[in-house]
């Protein structure tokens, strides 16, 4: 029997750039935001704006988890704490969604991995929030792979280029391998590209071949916090050495999928934090024996259909052909664009409905397992590097 979902209550664990847009998101959904945590200051600060009523300052996390009026609860804090914010709600019976990565290494991650089978069928819901996946654009390109209307996929192509780190003055806690893990671009953005191409194909990488470069051997940064994307005075920073990459090129090949049309593909990846003029552009093409099918996270409403012997397509959200493979999963009608945000609230609204429906719904979210996976992944990316060579995976 299902719930409505205006009857989960959910608690936030961080205050920084993600936390209001999963608060934002949950809202749009009529989901109750009960409790939030972080500093003493910021926490006060975003339940002052979003309306929440219980504070956990202090980064008291575990008042927020044991708080009663609590069912679901948001980790948007640091990598570093990921596992162990996880593993402690996970113990109390609350549902999860953890930001991405799901943690510092594997051996923390396949911890959780763990936590959640013990619990067997009755355990918390767990997901990881690569949210790209629920972009209208990619689950209509899932289902034209699943379908077989692209043929037998033979390459995948792309890129993930972003701006905000290009100058040495430039700083987040994400830059210190320390605070966000030894993989910085890739694993803070490529791995949503990463997830998406999983995504798209129903296949995992299997082995890996990857070039990092890190442009800026030291930075500046700011003596006291900073947020993300914002910029501070070179006069009131101080130099570091940097010890995670700004870019590098990762070549992916992939096992096999359950529908057939995918086995051994081969994918290959650009990533960067350096790219200047590009604030948040990610790409994908998928090139198969029939046709191929690209999309623009800049230009999220509209897929590019390619054929040899029959003009090109663009097919848009909310028209013919861009429908009925993703009813559920778009609120607006053609012409009214839906982005990033509702991207976050589509992937929220398919974790709630499955806690609301007592996990009849579909699991097309990422998991504990996919999380876990996706740690791994980034190990072996850092592995080919400096080895120069191809990694199993």
């Amino acid at each position: 029997m299902s719930i409505p979902l205006h009857t989960l209550r959910a608690g936030v664990i961080g205050t920084g750039f993600i936390a209001p847009v999963h608060i934002e998101a949950l809202k749009r959904l009529g989901v109750q935001v009960t409790a939030i945590c972080g500093s003493t200051a910021a926490a006060r600060a975003t339940a002052a704006q979003w309306g929440i009523g219980e504070v956990y300052g202090g980064y008291d996390y575990r008042g927020l988890i044991a708080s009663p009026n609590v069912d679901v609860v948001h980790v948007t804090s640091p990598n570093k704490v990921h596992v162990e914010q996880s593993l402690a709600a996970l113990a109390a019976g609350k549902h999860v969604i953890c930001e991405k990565p799901l943690g510092m290494t594997s051996r923390e991650t396949e911890r959780v991995v763990a936590a959640v089978k013990r619990g067997g069928v009755r355990s918390p819901v767990f997901a990881v929030n690569y949210m790209c996946r629920f972009f209208p654009a990619v689950l209509q390109m899932r289902a034209m792979v699943e379908r077989g209307d692209l043929g037998r996929i033979i390459h995948v192509q792309g890129h993930f280029f972003q701006d905000w780190l290009l100058e040495e003055t430039d700083f987040n806690w994400r830059v210190l391998a320390a605070e966000g893990g030894k993989l910085r671009a890739v694993g803070d953005i490529g791995t949503h590209w990463i997830d998406a191409v999983s995504f798209i194909l129903g296949a995992r990488a299997t082995s890996v071949f990857a070039h990092l470069e890190t442009f800026h051997k030291s930075r500046l940064r700011p003596k006291g916090q900073v947020q993300t994307f914002a910029r501070s005075d070179p006069k009131t920073m101080e130099r570091y050495k940097v010890d995670t990459e700004d870019f590098g090129s990762v070549l992916l090949k992939f096992g096999k999928a359950k529908h057939g049309h995918v086995d051994g593909v081969h994918a290959n990846a650009s990533i960067s934090q350096v790219a200047a003029g590009w604030k948040c552009d990610l790409a994908i093409g998928i090139y198969g024996t029939k046709a191929s099918v690209q999309w623009n996270f800049q230009d999220p409403n509209e897929i590019r259909v390619g054929g040899r012997d029959r003009p090109n397509q663009i097919l848009q959200r909310g028209t013919a052909g861009f429908s009925d493979d993703v009813a559920g999963f778009t609120d607006y009608p053609g012409g009214h664009p839906e982005g990033f945000p509702d991207a976050h609230k589509m992937h929220y609204r398919a974790v709630y409905q499955h806690i609301a429906g007592e996990r009849k719904a579909p699991v097309r979210f990422a998991t504990a397992a996919d999380g876990h996976h996706e740690v791994e992944l980034c190990e072996a990316i850092l592995r080919s590097s400096k080895a120069k060579g191809w990694v199993r995976v």
